[in-house]
């Protein structure tokens, strides 16, 4: 019989919730203090993870959960980074599912 395979889990900064490390996404504190979208999730650094909706993000940010868990404060040039490569992501996933319909 064969075993399932481990799939990493991480919590929401926003909402709390436990998902894939894969359905979530990755804001890194890098080693030098700047503070980016990752979107491969393999930065060094410090991490926090958000699911990739802008309720959590906004949620995150009213409550400072996302300075807490990186250690440094947020600027609004992040939020608006962070809501873009969502933006970018439901565009690329509603190409590739017409794709896919065709």
């Amino acid at each position: 019989m064969k075993r399932a395979k481990h799939v990493p889990q991480r919590s929401c900064v926003g909402c709390r919730s436990v998902r894939a490390k894969a359905e979530l996404l990755r804001i890194v504190r890098t080693p030098l203090g700047e503070v980016r979208v990752d979107g491969s999730g393999k930065l060094g650094g410090r991490g926090a993870y958000l699911c990739r909706n802008e309720r959590c993000v906004e949620q995150a940010m009213k409550q400072k959960r996302l300075a807490r868990a990186l250690g440094v404060p947020i600027g609004e040039e992040l939020i608006e980074d962070v809501k873009g490569w969502l933006a970018e992501a439901e565009k690329r996933k509603a190409q590739s599912d017409r794709a896919t319909d065709s």
